[in-house]
């Protein structure tokens, strides 16, 4: 058992209800606060120097003041797994060229399953490795991980093996999610229907009896798959057992739709969504997730954020960290930079980091600091928690703890 602390100010996030808008008199503030933890959880919280006195046998792991403690952040939507470099689709995003047009002409999505297909095991599982490990340094103690770079069972199934080999190196955790259906492959000889068929048939089982993921995903959007389609697919993986989000509304609307209908964990982008999917959703237990990098590597609008607190719903955010709409990977960057533009406030901003992504990705076990959450943490140097949004992601974390250790 040991005692962390003191920290000028620690921000638990404990007690902040899972929907809806959020003021900054909401948050619970400590001062001078500490964390007990053993076993890699938290076991209590207060008041550093009464807690020194309740657990007088506890170990003191001292910190530099001033700090301020946050639990530690969720990227809940992620492709790390992925090889090479889509530099050039960027140069001729920039130039004018929209999204769709760059994978027409043989970009996109696409140009990254080839690069990645090229790729050794060990090659893709030092690349998520190293990844992990920056996001870790900049406080993401817990990293949602896709595939969908391989598209066929074959390569998808390497994918989650790279993944599931990562994750015993990596100390931030990682949570696979198997993205087969992230566009049907031009290798493929048969319509979108036929190849979704095929994932079912021979890839999905296998990840069940192997236990590499108990998440699936869809791309709902011209270019990708139809929400008739992905409804059909959503069905058979759920009586398979599979937790399932949606990548909905990016550039179109009907993902939202499917998303709900479904039961999905999550919806994720929603730059598209309206006024109608803004209602399904804060009438769901489906959370939105925001993906800013996505906005900033495409040069478009945002999620409407504000509208889906305003309107009840469960607002998540994440980076979309992958190869071509959002390179950048920097969740607190992304994060401030679309508080900003949004309006969010600071207590909004923190929970769609912590405790609003963890419920995307169904764990109920972090994103607070409270007796019996994992001791997932994380320090900043600075005596007021409003610094840390206030330095637009320049301010990264000095300590972070997975478990309890740094």
């Amino acid at each position: 058992m040991k005692l962390i602390g003191p920290f000028k100010q620690m921000l638990t996030l404990a007690n902040l209800p899972l929907k809806g808008a959020l003021l900054d008199d909401q948050l619970e503030i400590v001062p001078d606060g500490g964390v007990l933890v053993q076993n890699g959880r938290i076991v209590d919280v207060g008041h550093f120097q009464r807690l020194r006195l309740r657990y007088p046998d506890a170990a003191v792991e001292a910190v530099e003041n001033p700090m301020v403690l946050l639990p530690g952040f969720v990227d809940c939507h992620t492709h790390l797994c992925f090889a090479g470099s889509r530099a050039k689709d960027y140069a001729m995003r920039i130039s004018g060229r929209t999204y769709l047009e760059i994978a027409a002409s043989g970009g996109g999505i696409w140009d990254s399953v080839t690069q990645t297909r090229g790729a050794s095991a060990a090659e893709l599982e030092q690349l998520i490795c190293v990844r992990a490990a920056r996001h870790f340094q900049e406080g993401v103690t817990t990293i949602e991980v896709k595939t969908g770079y391989g598209l066929n069972p074959d390569e998808e199934h390497r994918q989650l093996e790279a993944i599931h080999a990562a994750s015993k190196r990596s100390v931030a955790e990682l949570v696979p999610t198997c993205l087969a259906a992230h566009i049907k492959p031009k290798d493929f000889d048969g319509s979108a229907s036929a190849y979704l068929e095929h994932v079912v048939r021979d890839l999905l089982p296998l990840v069940r009896q192997r236990n590499l993921a108990s998440r699936v995903d869809i791309f709902v959007e011209t270019g990708a798959f139809t929400p008739e389609e992905a409804a059909s697919y959503l069905d058979q993986t759920i009586r398979m057992g599979f937790r399932h989000t949606v990548h909905a509304d990016q550039f179109s609307v009907g993902g939202t739709a499917v998303a709900v209908k479904t039961g999905a964990v999550s919806a994720d982008h929603l730059e598209a969504c309206g006024d109608a999917e803004i209602a399904l959703l804060a009438g769901s237990l489906t959370v939105a997730v925001a993906l800013p990098g996505a906005s900033l590597g495409l040069g478009m609008g945002y999620a409407p954020a504000r509208k889906l607190l305003d309107a009840g719903a469960a607002l998540a955010i994440a980076s979309d960290w992958n190869p071509g709409s959002a390179p950048m990977g920097d969740l607190l960057a992304q994060a401030a930079v679309m508080g900003a533009a949004e309006k969010l406030t600071t207590a909004e901003t923190f929970a769609g980091l912590t405790s609003r992504a963890a419920h995307a990705l169904s764990l109920s076990d972090r994103g607070r600091i409270a007796p019996g959450q994992l001791a997932d943490l994380q320090a900043y140097a600075c005596d007021d928690y409003r610094e840390i949004l206030y330095h637009q992601g320049k301010l990264k974390p000095t300590c972070v703890w997975k478990s309890g250790n740094k």
